[in-house]
Formats: C-alpha cells, sequence, structure tokens
C-alpha cells in the first residue's frame, strides 16, 4: 500500500509518521502512539468517544483522515492537565460525579473544553448543542451538563455547588458526597480499559461469524485463510482442547460452532494474526458450507407444536409459575377485571466499550486474562474448561469497563482470546467491532404479556393472572433467572391475595437474551403499571390512590408469598413524589402539543435469591506505614464500588478514605466477590469488607488497649489516630505495634446474606427489595405522535446512601436509559438477523433528550445491609418507561401497548382512542 508522511503536534510535541490513504488521527493517536486516553466506542463517528482537539475544533478521530494533519495541532485527554493541575473541566467532572465508568468521560472533557475555549459562558442549551454527538450510557448526562457549567463559572471564580437531594445526617465518611478516587485517572486518560493494553509480541484476534441464523455445519475450510500475509494460526472447533461449550448459568454455547449454527452471532473461527487488519482480512478468506434449517424468529414461532427444534431438548429453556391464593375465586369476587396485551422489544445494552480481552502466558505458564467483565471468577471457571487446565493455571486480572449493565456476564471474548494466547504462546489482544458487539452478545429479552387484574369497587386488587412469553434467544446465558424476574415481578409492587403466573422462556434463532439492567422487570413493570392506570380510570380513582390502596408495606406479601418484615419504603416514595409533582402545575394545551403526568411505581430484589449461593469475600490490610488496602473479586462496572468500599473502610479505622487503596477483580490476588448483577455489591461487598475493616481494627486495638491498660471498647479511631482520652497514637504506630506483638494487619471475612429459598418453597425468596415511584411528566404532539420528556421525579427507597452523588448518579443514569426503553430503543430483527447493527441506526438517548431529572432518596434501613444500606444499580430503570407511557395517555387519551413508543405507534394509538370516542 503506498505510504505518505505527515507531520503535526500532539500535545505540543512534534510527530512525524507514515501514513496511507485512510489511515485516520484515531489509528496514529491508540496505536503508534498509545495515547489510549482516546477511546474507540464505534469506529464509525457516532459516539464521540474518540473526541479530541485539532486546531481549536472539536473532531472525532475516527472518522478524520490522517492525511488532514499536516501542520495541524492536536490535543488529546492527555495533554489537558498541567504540571499537575487538572483542567478547570477535568477538575469539575471529578467534584460534580460526571464520571462513573469513564469509558466515554474524555471524548466529553475534549468536547466541554473546546466549547469552552470559543464560549466561555455557554447556556445548557448550548452544552447540549456541544455534546450532542458524545454518547453517555452510565451518567444520564446530568452530571456532565452540571460539571460544564461549573467549570464555565470557575473560570469567572463562581463555584456551583453540586446538587444532592436531601438525606438523613450522614456519619463520619459513611453518607457523605464524596467524589470517587479513580475519576481522576479517568478524567486524565490514564485508566486502562483492556484495548488499550499492549504487550510486546502481540497477536490480533478476529471471528468469523455464522453467515446463517439457524443451519447445519458441514465444512470450514480454512487452508486459504492460512497462507494469508501475517496470518500465524487458524482455529476451529476441533482445535479447542477442553469443553467445547460454556455458559455462564448452563453450558449449551460453543466455543467454536461445531455442529450447527443458531443465530448469526456464532463463532465459526477464529484467526490469530500480525495486525488487526490481517485478521479480519483473513476471516473473509474462510470457506464455509452450510446446510441451511428454518428460522424461528419469535417466541410465538418458538412454542407452536410444530415449529424447528433449536436444541435437541426442544425450544423451550424454563417453563416459571408463580402461584398465591385461589385466582378464580378471586376473580369472581372483582368488580371490575381488566385484560390487556403487552409488548416489549429485544434492546441492545449499547456500552460504549466494545468487548476486549488480551491474554498472555506469564514466565510460570500460567494463563493471564485481562477483561473488563462482570463476573471475574466465572470468567475463570469458563477459560480453564475449555482449555482443558486446572482453574489455578488461569488468572482473569479486572480491568476497567466502559459500561456493562448486565451485557458484560456471558464469555465474549474471553476463551477465543484465552485460546490464542495458548495455543500460539504469544499475548493475544481481541477487540469487537461495534457491529460485532451488536450482533453476537445477549440483548434484553423480548415478551409479549397478557395481563388480566381484577379489583373490588374500593380499588382494591383480589386478583392477577398473568401469560408471559420470552424470546431468551439461541442460547440460554442467564435467560431462566430473568425470565424468573419477570413473572415474580409481574404483580408489581402490590400484596395481590390471589396470583397465577406462568411464563415460558423460549430458544429462537435471534441473538441470545440474558441479563439487562432490571433483569427482566422493566418489561412485566411496564406491563402491571400500565394496567393499574387503566384500573383507576374504570374505578374513578387517581393513579396515586389506587397504588396507595394496594402499596407493599411491613406485613404486605409479595406475588411469591413472602412476608414483608421490614425495609419497605415504597408509601414513602408514592408521598415524595406526590409532593414534587404539586410544585410543578399541568399548563394549557399549546397548539398541537398536550402536557400529562404519569407516574409507575416498582420493586426489585437485591441480590441473587431464590436459594443461590450469594457470598462475597472481602480482605482489609493495614501496612507499618498507616495506609490500607481492599482486596475484593467484586467487578466495578462504573456503579461506584472504588469511592463505596474504601467510605465503609474509612468508616470503622477513621481514616481519609482517599488513602484507602482498592484493589478489585484480580482473581489471583482478591477473593471471589461473586458476580456484579442484581445490584449486590453494595450489600454483601459492602458487609464483606465492613467486617474485614472491624477485624483489622479489632486487631489494632488489642495491642493498643493492653499497651494502654485501657479497655478496648474506650479506644476511638478518628483522623488517622486512635485515642483514649487524651492520649494518641498514629494508625502506623498502632499497625507497627500490633505488628511486633505478632497481630495480624490482614483480615480476611466473607459475608452470606440471610437464606433465601426457590421459587415456590416457603420462606423468602428475597433478603431484601428496594422500591421507587417515578413521576414522568411529557408533551405529545397530536398530529406527529413526537414525545418529549420535560420532566421525571424518581424517589427511590435505598436503604442507606453509602454516597449520596453515587446513588443520585446511578438514579439519573437509569431514569435517561427508561427513556430510551419508552421511546427509542428496539433491535430490529428480520429472521434473526439484526437490521440496526450501529450506533447511529440503533439510537439511545444523547444530552439532547435529556428532562430535568429530580432525584428524591429515601432511606428506610435494612437491618442486614451495611449501615442500612440496599441496592439502587437497577431499579431507576425500571419504572421510567411505565411512567411515560402513562403519562402519554393522561396528556392525549392515546395508550400505548408496545414499546417504544415511537411517532408511529403513537398516532395508531391516538386514531384507535379517536375511534373509540365516537358516538357508534
Amino acid at each position: 500500500m503506498p505510504t505518505d508522511r505527515v507531520s503535526f503536534y500532539v500535545n505540543d510535541e512534534l510527530c512525524e509518521v507514515e501514513i496511507g490513504p485512510h489511515t485516520t488521527l484515531l489509528e496514529i493517536l491508540r496505536d503508534r502512539l498509545h495515547l489510549t486516553g482516546t477511546k474507540e466506542g464505534c469506529g464509525q463517528g457516532h459516539c464521540g468517544t474518540c473526541t479530541v482537539i485539532v486546531n481549536g475544533k472539536a473532531v472525532r478521530s475516527c472518522t478524520f483522515l490522517a492525511k488532514r494533519l499536516e501542520g495541524a495541532r492536536v490535543r488529546t485527554i492527555e495533554g489537558l492537565a498541567k504540571g499537575g493541575e487538572l483542567h478547570p473541566v477535568q477538575r469539575a467532572f471529578v467534584e460534580h460525579g460526571a464520571v462513573h465508568c469513564g469509558f466515554c468521560t474524555p471524548g466529553a472533557i475534549m468536547s466541554a473544553v473546546a466549547l469552552l475555549e470559543a464560549n466561555p459562558h455557554p447556556s445548557e442549551e448550548d452544552i447540549k448543542k456541544a455534546l450532542e454527538r458524545n454518547l453517555c450510557r452510565c451518567t444520564g448526562y446530568v452530571r456532565i451538563i452540571r460539571a460544564i457549567e461549573a467549570a464555565a463559572q470557575a473560570q469567572r471564580a463562581m463555584p456551583l455547588p453540586p446538587s444532592i437531594p436531601e438525606i438523613k445526617p450522614p456519619l463520619r465518611t459513611v453518607g457523605r458526597p464524596l467524589p470517587r478516587p479513580d475519576a481522576e485517572a479517568k478524567v486524565k486518560g490514564e485508566a486502562l480499559f483492556a484495548a488499550d493494553l499492549y504487550f510486546d509480541n502481540m497477536l490480533y484476534a478476529a471471528v468469523l461469524r455464522s453467515a446463517y441464523a439457524h443451519a447445519r455445519l458441514l465444512k470450514v475450510d480454512t487452508s486459504r485463510a492460512k497462507s494469508m500475509p501475517g496470518v500465524v494460526a487458524v482455529l476451529t472447533a476441533e482445535d479447542v482442547p477442553g469443553s467445547k461449550v460454556h455458559g455462564v448459568s448452563r453450558p449449551d454455547w460453543p466455543v467454536l460452532a461445531y455442529d450447527k449454527v443458531r443465530y448469526v452471532g456464532d463463532a465459526v473461527a477464529l484467526v490469530l494474526a500480525e495486525t488487526e487488519a490481517q485478521a479480519r482480512a483473513a476471516t473473509e478468506a474462510i470457506a464455509v458450507e452450510y446446510e441451511p434449517l428454518p428460522v424461528v424468529s419469535s417466541p410465538e414461532e418458538a412454542i407452536a407444536p410444530d415449529a424447528p427444534q433449536i436444541h435437541e431438548g426442544g425450544n423451550l429453556l424454563k417453563h416459571i409459575e408463580v402461584r398465591r391464593g385461589d385466582v378464580a375465586a378471586g376473580f369472581a369476587s372483582a368488580d371490575v377485571v381488566i385484560e390487556r396485551e403487552y409488548r416489549t422489544p429485544t434492546t441492545e445494552h449499547a456500552f460504549l466499550e466494545p468487548e476486549a480481552a488480551v491474554a498472555r502466558l506469564d514466565e510460570h505458564g500460567t494463563l493471564v486474562l485481562y477483561v473488563g467483565s462482570q463476573i471475574p471468577f466465572a470468567d475463570r471457571r469458563q477459560v480453564a474448561a475449555s482449555l482443558g487446565i486446572p482453574e489455578e493455571q488461569v488468572r482473569v486480572v479486572h480491568t476497567w469497563v466502559g459500561g456493562a449493565f448486565g451485557g458484560k456476564e456471558d464469555i465474549a471474548g474471553q476463551i477465543h482470546a484465552a485460546l490464542g494466547a495458548w495455543v500460539t504462546h504469544r499475548p493475544v489482544k481481541l477487540v469487537y467491532s461495534r457491529q460485532e458487539s451488536i450482533i453476537s452478545h445477549p440483548k434484553r429479552h423480548a415478551t409479549v404479556i397478557r395481563l388480566k387484574t381484577g379489583a373490588r369497587r374500593d380499588g382494591r386488587l383480589v386478583a392477577l393472572e398473568a401469560h408471559i412469553l420470552g424470546d431468551t434467544g439461541a442460547y440460554a446465558s442467564l435467560g431462566e433467572h430473568v425470565m424468573t424476574r419477570t413473572a415474580t415481578h409481574a404483580a408489581g409492587p402490590y400484596d395481590v391475595p390471589n396470583v397465577f403466573i406462568e411464563c415460558n422462556a423460549m430458544y429462537t434463532n435471534n441473538p441470545p437474551a440474558g441479563a439487562f439492567r432490571g433483569f427482566g422487570v422493566p418489561q412485566s413493570n411496564f406491563a402491571i403499571e400500565s394496567q393499574m392506570d387503566i384500573l383507576a380510570e374504570e374505578l374513578g380513582l387517581s393513579p396515586f390512590a389506587i397504588r396507595r390502596i394496594n402499596a407493599l408495606r411491613v406485613g404486605g406479601t409479595t406475588a411469591t408469598g413472602q412476608v414483608l418484615r421490614e425495609s419497605v419504603g415504597l408509601m414513602e416514595t408514592i408521598d415524595r413524589v406526590e409532593a414534587e409533582m404539586a410544585k410543578y402545575p399541568t399548563p394549557e394545551p399549546n397548539g398541537e402539543w398536550r402536557r400529562g403526568w404519569g407516574i409507575a411505581c416498582a420493586y426489585k430484589n437485591v441480590g441473587l435469591g431464590g436459594g443461590v449461593d450469594d457470598s462475597a469475600g472481602a480482605v482489609v490490610e493495614i501496612d507499618e506505614e498507616g495506609n490500607v488496602s481492599i482486596y475484593t473479586g467484586a467487578a466495578e462496572v462504573g456503579q461506584g464500588l472504588p469511592v463505596i468500599l474504601p467510605q465503609i473502610v474509612a468508616e470503622e479505622l477513621g481514616v481519609d478514605y482517599r488513602q484507602v487503596k482498592v484493589v478489585l477483580g484480580d482473581t489471583a490476588l482478591t477473593p471471589d466477590g461473586g458476580p456484579t448483577t442484581a445490584s449486590r455489591q453494595s450489600f454483601i461487598t459492602g458487609n464483606a469488607v465492613r467486617r474485614a475493616a472491624i477485624q483489622a481494627r479489632e486487631s489494632l486495638s488489642g495491642a493498643v488497649a493492653e499497651a494502654w491498660d485501657v479497655p478496648p471498647a474506650m479506644l476511638v479511631f478518628a483522623d488517622g489516630q486512635v485515642r483514649a482520652g487524651e492520649r494518641t497514637m498514629s494508625l502506623a504506630e498502632a499497625a507497627r505495634l500490633a505488628k511486633a506483638e505478632g497481630r495480624s494487619l490482614r483480615a480476611h471475612a466473607s459475608y452470606t446474606p440471610p437464606k433465601t429459598v426457590p421459587l415456590g418453597q416457603p420462606g423468602d425468596m428475597h433478603f431484601a427489595f428496594g422500591y421507587a415511584t417515578q413521576a414522568a411528566e411529557v408533551e405529545v404532539n397530536v398530529r406527529t405522535g413526537e414525545v418529549r420528556v420535560r420532566r421525571v421525579i424518581a424517589a427511590h427507597d435505598v436503604g442507606r446512601a453509602l454516597n449520596p452523588i453515587a446513588v443520585s448518579g446511578q438514579i439519573e443514569g437509569g431514569v435517561v436509559m427508561g427513556i430510551g426503553q419508552a421511546l427509542l430503543e428496539e433491535l430490529v430483527l428480520h429472521q434473526g438477523v439484526p437490521q440496526n447493527t450501529n450506533l447511529r441506526t440503533y439510537r439511545i438517548p444523547t444530552v439532547t433528550d435529556v428532562p430535568e431529572i429530580v432525584p428524591i432518596l429515601v432511606e428506610d434501613p435494612a437491618a442486614d445491609g451495611p449501615y442500612g444500606a440496599k441496592g439502587v444499580g437497577e431499579i431507576p430503570s425500571i419504572p421510567t418507561a411505565a411512567a411515560i407511557i402513562n403519562a402519554i395517555y393522561h396528556a392525549c387519551g392515546a395508550r400505548v401497548y408496545r414499546l417504544p413508543a415511537t411517532p408511529e405507534r403513537v398516532r395508531e394509538a391516538l386514531s384507535a382512542a379517536g375511534a373509540r370516542s365516537k358516538p357508534a
């Protein structure tokens, strides 16, 4: 390929490189200069993670051709901080909680810097326009906007304080709105994600995916690919030395297809080459013979008696039933019975960091795998099984994760990268393209929910019956567990005495469906909360009244028969939302636009439940200098463990939380923290860390109390010291004293929550629940069907807000994800083939879609939670869609039964409402 040379400046340093006609600025920054703070989220100019400043303007470096660079001045995130001082925008992002996973952060900061340099006094609309091409899936954009406003005001010496909801008084450290310790590395571009790693002599991997959604695999001819330039190896199923299938829940997913392909994301062959371009080119040279089979494209097709069989055992992954009371008698006693059908689509996680994994063999022959996943220890188990080696010979090192939301619980590139390194004895990097990511990884389950509810005239629910069909796709993933949650939560956060719910999770030839924020509950919540509003109108009750009448309380019973004994803050969330709504009177109609409010409630289990082991381990270590370290196998995916866990330890040991180092998810260094799923880490790993910190403190207390001849209970740990009356000793001195006496400075603790039981058995299916009420104000254009969300009030019972900034950020991010579910997001499938496989055609909310969000933190402590905390990761995204759909109805009379509520569907609903309102 002909090459040219181009000279330009990067962060004021001259750079001269050879380029080809299609070389991009991003390639030069990342692959040649290793300035990895600039991220690649899509490679197509749609996400903004690659934003840098060229000659004073923000550009997307993934599409900026290097031939345009001659003489240019390029600024990247690495060049912003000067002399150790953060740029005002970087500092504002840290202080205002605008950093979660951190993958989109450098691009957003560079766009903000370019804006403020051109316009030092931007309005909120100016900020939104400048960032409209910078996607963020974690924060909900709210704190990004506030951070940029604060940076602009800081330039005028007018600091803007962060907005923190009212909560109970904090403890010394717990409960305070403290910034994340890892945020500084992220705003400086120093945080390393898996794709940012480079090793000497490294190979690049690429995967050939299936050409069919369903076909027998007859022959895979790799001979031509093996002879292509740079190719070192081409592997197929026969090269897998151990288990040829994997699965986080049940092993049914081939490492490399060997008998047939069941969806277009199936991996058929793995190419290892000297460059990524060579690897991808070689995949196109592999000749595969298929025998096409009939495609099962929906759960309705899958459950038909004559449906083609996707797996040998049939198309039913799991049949689930929830029973309580006598449903027939309940409906017989009802004054009003409502029956409706609701549909939710397949949706895409759209995390900004595509899947990536790097594997190498260390000097001891251990396979070291670097990956940002949600379950490092499950990765180790599955990799070891596929390589046919002991788990102890595999080390998984958790890298930063650029968003996950359930989509990084399953194996993606882990086994392929590990297999490549194992076979070639060279480091191997595998990074998915955005299209490959969308085609391959598990999605949110599409569902069909037929819901029947009966109520007395006074509004009391007496019976509920639901029939749910779920599309679990080609492989099990976590489908049976997700659909169990869909079923167990289908009655909503209400005490219904007579319940029958059945759910069938069906295999299809669509992409697998697995965990996604909310874990099956957003689907059934949309149905029950829509139904509650329909019932309220039929009974002449307000939406608030019918929910108060039926809301779960202490002493109430869930659909599974669990009696709630404590920490049920649902009623307070309802009251707080209604009070806040009263501040915003709805105006009169304005031309074609109509406004309305809608509400929805929700509850969601904390932890795995259902009798599944749910423990976590942690180590807290104090060295002789008084430094404190935490070791736990939990995965951080942006939710805030790097700030929450140090706050807990700081609370117990009386040190500055910023001095507490956290090591997460290294299977060689940390005890297993269990999966980062089910809103469990703050509760379970938080408790394990707290126990370890208390043990470490007790070890020091014993030494100091003995030296001072005082009772250990008299000692106070605060401000980095140990005190008893007027006597003080630094933590470092106490550590040295304890060590001299032979006392351990390393405390290892584990935590197992209260016992739970499987569905159908008497007892508690879950040990804790979070509760929420949200209200959405929308405006609807009755001509076009366009819907705008103006405001969302979100009250959440979180037990205890360990860090209000982190909790509020989770709520804001979840709400915006819920807006996407309500109005925008649907992975369009045709005969199993995804049609919208980039971030332009699969649209997620941008900063311009963000309404005013009012987070309200309700604290009804859980007795077993750390300081009363529960979990908040999932529930903020659950009730938003239903609140918006109910608001659309109250604005214009159009009831939408199928998500998302696109303008076309709203127009259809308006037309149907108009037809119903006409006299016969």
